[in-house]
């Protein structure tokens, strides 16, 4: 049953330190990093402001070369909690990487960012970890807002996907809800480490859909998904129709390669959904004119998901140009 949370209440309190005084429970942040420039930056001070304090920020960055071209002394002086670790490209992996990250950390929660979402404010991580105090939830994730330059499809997708209203959901909202039931996302999801340990982490080798595929496997167990729609993370991407055909390939491969998670579930009539209802959001904000890109995008999404679910019907060199990760097919 889907239920709410308050939006009022407490981060999951720590133990005592033997004078009384409730100590806070450390929460690590893991970010996958590729390429960085300022924004990176932007974000590491964003996570030290919060009123929740971050215990240790663990940076998987992929290419030494190019973090070391970033980072010179003053960047090392200015944060004294992080940690970085190199992985090269050929060995990115959405899970395997995020996993790898996870070792370096001891907390009992840690929180899983990307390098392009900025926290809103300064209560992010206080927002997020608050569902924790119900012991049934074992993940929470953050609300996407609209970033800077977004446009007016892709700000009306955001508000989709991440609604105002906070929410619990277990296994039994999969019937009712489908695929939105395990909806969640890595751009910002927080986790108890004792259950991540006990389902066995990511799945080591996906191309696509890591926080999904786990989200998933954590309802089967018997756990729940909070969304916390208080943790809010500006993050968004101006896709253009190509890019939006090779992401929508790499998510029906995702679906193909894993059908104990999305065997039986309709994914397309979401996305009509999202179509109909942006159409007439589109209308009433009298720009009709943008429901023809509109159509050429949703076309472009429904092409690259249709040829991804039978990628092992399409040429290998085909499957290569199609997707956003070539790498992955050369593991």
């Amino acid at each position: 049953m889907t239920a709410s949370f308050p939006v009022r209440g407490q981060p999951p309190a720590g133990k005592s330190d033997g004078a009384g005084e409730i100590v806070m429970v450390e929460a690590d942040v893991i970010i996958p990093v590729y390429k960085p420039t300022l924004r990176l930056i932007d974000l590491l001070d964003r996570l030290r402001s919060q009123t929740y304090p971050v215990h240790r920020i663990i940076l998987i960055n992929t290419e030494k070369r190019y973090f070391d071209a970033f980072a010179d002394e003053k960047f090392w002086r200015r944060y004294d909690n992080l940690l970085v670790k190199h992985v090269t490209k050929r060995e990115f992996d959405h899970g395997g990487t995020r996993n790898f990250g996870v070792s370096f950390s001891d907390a009992p929660y840690f929180i899983m960012m990307t390098d392009d979402a900025l926290p809103e404010d300064d209560k992010l991580t206080e927002h997020l970890l608050m569902p924790f105090e119900d012991k049934r939830v074992a993940m929470s994730y953050a609300r996407q807002t609209p970033g800077e330059g977004c446009g007016i499809i892709e700000s009306y997708t955001r508000s989709f996907n991440y609604p105002g209203e906070s929410r619990i959901k277990s296994a039994e909202d999969i019937r009712d809800m489908g695929i939105k039931a395990f909806f969640a996302s890595n751009v910002c999801a927080a986790y108890r480490r004792e259950v991540f340990d006990e389902l066995g982490g990511f799945p080591g080798h996906t191309i696509f859909n890591e926080d999904m595929i786990y989200a998933r496997g954590l309802l089967d167990a018997g756990y729940s998904i909070a969304y916390a729609a208080q943790a809010k993370v500006a993050h968004s991407h101006n896709y253009s129709g190509l890019q939006q055909l090779k992401r929508n390939f790499d998510l029906g491969v995702s679906h193909a390669e894993h059908p104990e998670v999305f065997g039986g579930i309709l994914a397309e009539s979401e996305g009509i959904r999202l179509v109909k209802e942006t159409c007439g959001y589109l209308w009433k904000a009298g720009k009709p004119w943008l429901i023809f890109k509109l159509i050429w995008q949703s076309g472009c999404k429904y092409i690259g998901y249709f040829m991804g679910k039978r990628y092992q019907s399409i040429p290998g060199w085909m499957v290569k140009k199609l997707s956003m990760n070539r790498e992955y097919w050369i593991k």
